[in-house]
């Protein structure tokens, strides 16, 4: 790990800093959501039953299933089929938070499309969802996997910041572009560049958010960080400027995951584990 983010984490965490290393060094389970455009739980379990193939449900979500068998879902019809999803479960928090209905949603950052098609099943099919991607390989994975899904969304390839200002959305999910610091992909070319990049292109996505979210109205923020610049100071910059506040989450639904202590109260940071990504989350209602 690179001394720069050891530096950091030991600053912001103080005592939480070993509970952090040790779910970095932890190996990650596999974790997967029913996709129920195409499928009943039942039917995967009874799939993955007759196969015997063991898992373990997830307390705060009842399509999300941990894998505890050494075995690829990849290679398994229910994949093929697009009838489940295999995503992180820290990924799947932001949705769950974002409560989606029959609104129109947009996803600023959206591929592969995890969080996307994660929406249109959270609200029954019934959110029109605009999803926007800048790199098109990675937009045309998005395509891809929203038709694998049976969900529906417009795709936009383009860059999130530009987007034209007519638009007008109820709500909105940015799951920021970010250093990466609760994944650690890549631990040793961890520098504060990549840091500063990060913070300057979330600013732009917040302040782009703001302007086509309408008055009132709810957006989550999240990344897969847990430093504070990436995060809190970010919130606490609009905040002081008066365009947003903070709704509480709920934390008794997520009473089962480990969190890190957050500098603004009703925030989540969960802790890198075995089970969860690091990442962060904040349900925002914008003022002005």
């Amino acid at each position: 790990m690179s001394q720069f983010l050891i530096s950091k984490l030991k600053e912001e965490y103080g005592c939480f800093f070993d509970r952090i290393l040790a779910g970095f060094e932890s190996k990650r389970v596999t974790t997967f959501r029913v996709n129920t455009v195409k499928a009943t739980n039942e039917e995967v379990l009874s799939f993955l039953d007759e196969r015997g193939i063991e898992y373990e449900s997830v307390p705060w979500y009842d399509s999300a299933f941990i894998v505890r068998s050494n075995v690829d879902l990849r290679k398994l019809d229910i994949y093929d089929k697009g009838m489940i999803y295999i995503q992180s479960l820290s990924s799947m928090l932001p949705p769950i938070v974002l409560e989606p209905g029959c609104e129109k949603i947009l996803d600023m950052t959206a591929a592969p499309g995890g969080k996307t098609t994660e929406i249109y099943n959270l609200s029954g099919g019934l959110a029109l969802i605009t999803a926007v991607e800048k790199n098109r390989i990675r937009a045309d994975r998005l395509k891809y996997n929203l038709e694998k899904q049976g969900a529906s969304a417009t795709v936009i390839v383009g860059d999130a910041t530009k987007l034209d200002e007519f638009f007008s959305f109820d709500k909105i999910l940015l799951d920021a572009p970010c250093s990466g610091s609760g994944t650690l992909s890549d631990v040793n070319s961890f520098n504060d560049y990549l840091l500063d990049s990060s913070v300057k292109v979330q600013e732009c996505l917040l302040n782009k958010a703001l302007s086509v979210l309408k008055k009132g109205h709810i957006m989550v923020y999240s990344t897969c960080s847990i430093l504070k610049e990436e995060n809190e100071f970010q919130l606490d910059k609009l905040i002081k400027a008066g365009r947003i506040e903070i709704v509480e989450i709920d934390t008794d639904i997520f009473k089962d995951v480990l969190c890190l202590p957050t500098l603004i109260k009703g925030t989540v940071c969960v802790c890198p584990s075995a089970l969860y990504e690091g990442f962060f989350i904040a349900k925002i209602r914008k003022i002005c």
